[in-house]
């Protein structure tokens, strides 16, 4: 398993589950902790849970990769970690508060699911 295939199943799944605005940046060169950001915003605590939820679930079940979760839907952002590639899950308010795209504009959009 390659980390291309990785993270185009993750960008599947979300889009599968209804995640919107999926963004897949390209960090390699750029952040020394991961090579990949995956972006996508859920429009309810459970919707982020349930994003949350069917990932890990999902990329164990393909990959035999076991994600880390990290914040919980409440708080409207929700981290999955699979080490080279972080997942960031956010409400569309946090999203516009912590503007990951912005922070990293450095990095190269592989894939932008509107």
């Amino acid at each position: 398993m390659s980390k291309p295939e990785l993270v185009h199943t993750i960008v599947d799944t979300l889009e599968e589950k209804k995640g919107e605005d999926i963004l897949l940046l390209d960090l390699r060169g750029i952040a020394e902790f991961c090579d990949y950001f995956v972006i996508c915003t859920g429009t309810s605590d459970r919707m982020l849970e349930a994003l949350s939820d069917d990932l890990v679930r999902s990329i164990r079940k393909s990959h035999q990769i076991k994600g880390q979760a990290e914040g919980n839907g409440r708080d409207g952002w929700v981290l999955v970690d699979y080490g080279d590639v972080v997942v960031h899950l956010f409400s569309p308010d946090q999203r516009d508060y912590y503007a990951l795209e912005e922070l990293w504009e450095g990095g190269k959009a592989l894939v932008h699911i509107q």
